[in-house]
């Protein structure tokens, strides 16, 4: 179980049988399909760490069978939420509403510690809801990264105090911001204009597309994708425009909720999704684009937090991935990677929440196969997960650990120079297993998104 947090089992049987979707217990036939993708049960080969034994679990205790003890909590805690159960699933059972509602009646009935609680507070309702707060730590992170502060502390060997992965981690974490794309944009001296949305006059950046307008897309910027990959950022809107897009991004927006959703913190979640729901409305778009298969998620699932909200209902039959929208645009203008010398042999790896819940995975391979001089070279469990989740990897780091090393070693069978994906979670983490594997002189993990912008051929006012 988590060190961290103790939830008493009485109460905690209490809570489940009024939150667990009973219907979606009693639609699981037991028929094991989905033990082969799930990573958890491929690493343990245990039945209660996989789909199948979860949710004889949950419905035990549902059924006041079973108290959820600290193993059943444990198994909880193990689910890295990656969905690959779904889509493998012939009942179609929505697996992940049923771990996410067992964490949030965890989550209220838990007893976390002071310093823990006390830090779930600062991230979950300081920080990311927050631009200008994220905005401020992306600056204090960038100091630390170029001033010369991060090597004084590897020196002194003050990192030593940290656990092995949070080195390891910290030492690929891309360099930061303090800008976001908006200031990123206007510093680039880029054509835009500001335009108020709403009743209350919300300003946003309004980008023209490149020749005549497909339509409007609003950019949704994520809050760590703004500070840790605020160019990943930039790039989308320059290949939107290209791709015939006028791009909005209201200041309004906020974080997805999505790492709220997979603590438990539900209540957060729905006040996020409010508020983007009503941000990207005012701003009257024809589609919501995300560069984080995550975030996308859990945009896309913004009628199931608030059921039976139109609103909620449209804003997420609007909002799709950026690949989605390239493919569907006027083709961009790429030209051969020569600064990379020559042919490039590329692999993609899946975001799980990108390919399980928003159901894309053809796109990314589209836009990949049509660049000139780039060979695609197909990765073998493209579809498991990389052991990311999220903070999974802070939260379960050995298990995140030996689900990476096993996806590493499939991507050094491809002998790729560069692997690709659609998640900055997904990113990180390849960033880590690259380095952790001593692949960082041959090989370099990079956002889809990116890689295609390096293509793009300079065309006047980009």
């Amino acid at each position: 179980m988590n060190p961290m947090a103790t939830a008493d089992p009485k109460q905690l049987a209490e809570r489940l049988k009024l939150t667990l979707d009973s219907d979606q217990l009693t639609n699981c036939m037991r028929c094991g399909f989905c033990q082969t993708a799930c990573p958890t049960f491929q690493e343990t080969g245990l039945e209660a760490a996989s789909p199948r034994g979860r949710i004889a679990l949950m419905k035990a205790v549902y059924d006041g069978k079973m108290e959820p003890d600290a193993l059943f909590q444990s198994q909880m805690d193990l689910c890295l939420g990656c969905r690959a159960c779904e889509p493998a699933c012939p009942s179609d059972v929505k697996y992940g509403q049923l771990i996410e509602q067992t964490r949030e009646s965890i989550a209220e009935v838990a007893v976390h510690k002071w310093p823990v609680k006390q830090l779930r507070g600062l991230f979950m309702e300081g920080l990311f809801p927050h631009h200008g707060r994220m905005r401020a730590l992306g600056g204090l992170l960038k100091l630390y990264q170029v001033s010369g502060l991060r090597k004084i502390t590897r020196k002194l060997g003050v990192m030593n105090l940290f656990p092995s992965h949070m080195r390891e981690m910290e030492a690929v974490l891309p360099e930061a911001s303090s800008d976001g794309v908006i200031r990123q944009w206007q510093k680039h001296g880029l054509p835009a204009r500001w335009e108020q949305a709403g009743a209350d006059a919300q300003p946003m950046l309004v980008i023209p597309a490149v020749g005549e307008s497909l339509g409007r897309v609003g950019l949704f910027r994520g809050c760590i994708m703004d500070v840790l990959f605020t160019e990943t950022n930039v790039n989308t809107v320059k290949l939107l425009r290209l791709a015939g897009y006028e791009v909005a991004i209201p200041t309004s927006q906020t974080c997805c909720g999505a790492l709220h959703a997979h603590a438990g913190e539900a209540g957060s979640a729905r006040r996020l999704a409010r508020q983007n729901i009503a941000a990207f409305g005012a701003a009257r778009v024809d589609f919501v684009a995300s560069n984080a298969g995550g975030c996308g998620a859990s945009l896309k699932e913004a009628d199931h937090l608030l059921p039976g909200d139109d609103a909620a209902a449209g804003f997420a039959a609007r909002v799709r991935d950026v690949s989605e929208l390239l493919a569907e645009g006027r083709p961009l203008p790429l030209k051969p990677l020569h600064a990379r010398g020559g042919a490039v042999t590329a692999t993609y790896q899946d975001s799980c929440h990108l390919r399980n819940v928003m159901r894309v995975s053809s796109p990314p391979r589209q836009l990949i196969g049509a660049m000139p001089g780039v060979k695609l070279q197909e990765l073998q469990g493209a579809d498991r997960c990389c052991g990311s989740a999220g903070i999974y990897n802070l939260t379960q780091p050995q298990m995140s650990a030996d689900v990476l090393d096993h996806k590493m070693e499939h991507v050094e069978k491809t002998q790729a120079q560069v692997i690709l994906t659609a998640n900055p979670g997904c990113l990180l983490q390849m960033k880590w297993g690259v380095h952790r594997h001593g692949k960082s002189g041959t090989m370099e993990a990079m956002h889809l998104v990116d890689f295609l912008a390096e293509a793009v051929e300079e065309r006047g006012e980009q």
